[in-house]
């Protein structure tokens, strides 16, 4: 026998048990899909979250599990995000709070940018800024020629030192040059109870929750912080038109993964996330939430993001904003 018959013999048995040697990956997803929310259940992110999931996991053909992970200001839940398998299977649905916080703590457990990859910014609610019924102006103009003359006088309620209606707030009384004291409340409800009852007079909230007291007469709407004037209220400027060139305060919220889940994944988890959101039924079933569907690229996501890093540093160093 010569050597040629041997040596390809050989070689026709490596190739047949090269495929035991090295199976082929399962195509994504064979299982099913961890969502992690860094707030605890019923808030706007988490209502948000919940029939986008569904969508998303319709589309994609596997479960998705949401797991309230609350915490620190939203920071138990991402850091959980930014330490998890980059495979795929485990998600993160958050909001402002990954842009504030890296400005507001020195110690977070992870990078808000290094530490993620942007997947898409799925929706978005513009915030809006009324004001109680007996405040002493009736306009955005007269709100700040009174700030103006009467330095600390006014007050206003968020959610809580470092939410996000707190460094907007701050950011907008910053370009305007006046000072209204800052009234932290633990959580957006009873901060909104008591601008109901007059115990403050302003605070930047959403259009869903001030509506019914919009209605009653109890609030008075003085501008909104979208780009553009709310289908819901067009008699009423926006911030930007009000002296604040590019002024915007959106609640917004998208999805990450943990930096190096495989490109392939990301752009798959994307694609379905933007048909879900863009989809009629899903416009309109968010709209009812009072939230605007976007559905956006990966690469506007991470950009934004960028931006608003050191945007709400600053913010948050001028006002010397300290947490709770």
């Amino acid at each position: 026998m010569t050597r040629h018959p041997i040596a390809r013999r050989a070689l026709l048995g490596a190739a047949a048990l090269a495929p035991l040697a090295r199976p082929a990956l399962a195509a994504y997803p064979d299982r099913a899909i961890r969502l992690v929310v860094p707030f605890p259940p019923g808030g706007t992110v988490d209502v948000t979250a919940r029939p986008v999931a569904a969508a998303v996991s319709e589309a994609l053909g596997q479960p998705i599990v949401i797991e309230n992970l609350p915490g620190a200001g939203g920071n138990v839940g991402t850091q959980r995000v930014a330490r998890a398998e980059r495979d795929g299977y485990t998600l993160l649905f958050t909001g402002p709070n990954h842009t504030i916080n890296p400005g507001l703590m020195t110690n977070l457990g992870f990078d808000a940018e290094r530490d993620f990859a942007p997947i898409s910014l799925v929706a978005q609610i513009p915030e809006i800024l009324v004001c109680h019924r007996d405040a002493p102006f009736r306009t955005f103009g007269e709100f700040v020629a009174r700030a103006r003359a009467h330095p600390r006088e006014l007050s206003y309620s968020s959610a809580g030192i470092g939410s996000h209606p707190h460094v907007v707030t701050e950011l907008m009384l910053h370009r305007l040059g006046i000072e209204v004291t800052h009234v932290p409340y633990r959580g957006a409800a009873p901060a909104l109870t008591d601008l109901v009852g007059g115990r403050v007079q302003l605070k930047l909230d959403s259009f869903a929750t001030s509506a019914p007291h919009l209605e009653s007469g109890a609030l008075r709407l003085l501008a909104v912080a979208s780009a553009a004037r709310l289908p819901a209220a067009p008699d009423t400027p926006t911030i930007a038109e009000s002296g604040l060139p590019g002024f915007e305060g959106i609640l917004w919220m998208g999805l990450l993964a943990p930096a190096g889940t495989p490109a392939d994944v990301v752009a798959r988890v994307g694609d379905a996330a933007r048909r879900a959101v863009r989809d009629p039924a899903m416009t309109a079933r968010l709209a009812g939430l009072g939230t605007e569907a976007v559905g956006g690229t990966a690469d506007a996501f991470r950009a934004q993001i960028a931006r608003e890093i050191p945007q709400w540093r600053e913010v948050i160093a001028s006002a010397n904003i300290r947490p709770e």
